[in-house]
């Protein structure tokens, strides 16, 4: 991990070849090939720090934010009734995230109390770390994600209580997350999380890749005292989903050819991986039939396919006070996310923009503007709700209780996000 997270790595400098994940759903990924000297390879390095003191590229000056520019865009867009965005609130009654974990609040609250200690305290620097990013909050979805389908599956099999196992997982699982978005933050050079100060911004960059390295191996020693080799096998294959989602990502910045099934592919590295381990190694514990647990890894694949997609979606809508990060970062870097891959396919301007990376004054509110007026919105938030009817699909085989409501509950509270 080490590697993939060092400002300097490059690479444009050797011919890698990468084979996809050979998940439990035995999909074959085709081969990428980064080639040597490619332009797009290079890519990153042209993206500058906003925060530096240098004066800033063309592509950090100092433009409307994508909710500004949509408000200026809206009556265009809506001349076109099939290809507008609904922007009004939904009075409906919204879906309470707080309302659909109650039933394993007190799981999550033991959860809670155990982070930090876990981490270790070996050292002060590292303790402090973990307790920056801990404390930033954030809804702890994927732990809660194992606890529901634990209890659901767990009332399958006549089990009284989860098992420690069970507990241990949903721990790692978060541990294995956090580390992830620390060494997300360094490579995107984000300077804030959840509302916060990353750890690189506080720290430096070299605590924060020890600290995620730390972390990662911390969770890896916690996944082999589990002693089950499913489990660890499945567990141990995210951490390589990861590192290929990075490497998928910077190979193809600023790359208008890039497909649908490509996103998909590294969104599922980058998000998806996790979330369906997470399901599936909760049901693996509870000790449920085979069956059961492949709709468990299904059901987590497209819960977490539908969650980037939706915040894809919302990188262009919402603001960075919403977001708690800045918005429309992905396309000013170059990562071209369900959107943009949507609208490129009628706006053949957008590529010519996209190809500029944005070096012309007014560039990247233009690609915005494009993207909203092509329906790039429209039709990811389609695909979005596809990935949930799957997985809404992939609950059938849980008995009808609170747990799997709950879990339904998941699937609409993450397209109520774009609704």
């Amino acid at each position: 991990m080490m590697s993939l997270t060092c400002r300097n790595f490059d690479l444009c400098r050797t011919r890698l070849d990468l084979f996809a994940c050979g998940c439990s759903s035995n999909e074959n990924y085709s081969r990428l090939i980064f080639k040597s000297g490619s332009r797009r390879c290079g890519a990153r390095k042209l993206v500058c720090n906003p925060l530096s003191k240098v004066t800033p590229c063309r592509a950090f000056a100092p433009v409307k934010t994508p909710v500004a520019v949509l408000k200026d865009y809206v009556p265009v867009v809506a001349k076109d009734p099939e290809l507008a965005v609904d922007t009004k609130p939904n009075f409906s009654s919204p879906v309470s995230i707080t309302a659909l974990l109650e039933v394993v609040a007190d799981d999550l609250l033991t959860l809670n109390n155990n982070l930090q200690s876990i981490v270790g305290a070996e050292n002060p620097v590292l303790i402090s770390a973990a307790e920056q990013i801990f404390s930033a909050g954030g809804k702890r979805v994927r732990p809660a994600l194992v606890f529901l389908v634990a209890r659901a599956t767990a009332e399958m099999q006549h089990l009284k209580d989860l098992t420690p196992e069970h507990r241990r997982l949903a721990e790692i699982i978060e541990m294995i997350h956090t580390a992830s978005l620390i060494h997300d933050d360094v490579l995107d050079d984000s300077s804030i999380r959840r509302g916060k100060e990353t750890i690189h911004q506080i720290y430096g960059t070299r605590v924060a890749i020890l600290a995620g390295d730390f972390m990662f191996a911390q969770s890896s020693w916690y996944l082999a005292n589990l002693e089950n080799l499913e489990v660890i096998k499945l567990i141990s294959q995210v951490i390589k989903d990861f590192a290929s989602g990075e490497i998928k990502q910077a190979s193809s910045l600023f790359d208008c050819d890039v497909t649908l099934e490509e996103y998909l592919m590294k969104s599922y590295y980058k998000t998806a991986s996790l979330v369906a381990a997470s399901t599936k190694g909760a049901a693996i514990f509870s000790g449920v039939n085979r069956t059961v647990c492949e709709q468990m890894y299904e059901f987590g694949r497209n819960l977490g396919l539908s969650f980037q997609v939706v915040d894809d979606i919302l990188d262009f809508t919402q603001s960075e006070e919403q977001l708690g990060k800045p918005a429309g970062i992905d396309l000013t870097k170059g990562n071209l996310t369900a959107p943009v891959i949507f609208a490129l396919e009628k706006e053949p301007k957008l590529r010519e923009i996209i190809d500029t990376e944005f070096s012309d004054d007014g560039s990247f509110d233009e690609a915005v503007n494009l993207i909203f007026k092509s329906g790039g919105i429209t039709r990811a938030q389609n695909l979005a709700r596809e990935k949930a009817d799957l997985a809404m699909q992939n609950l059938k085989c849980l008995p009808q209780n609170e747990f799997r409501s709950s879990l339904e509950g998941m699937v609409k509270y993450n397209l109520e996000r774009i609704d």
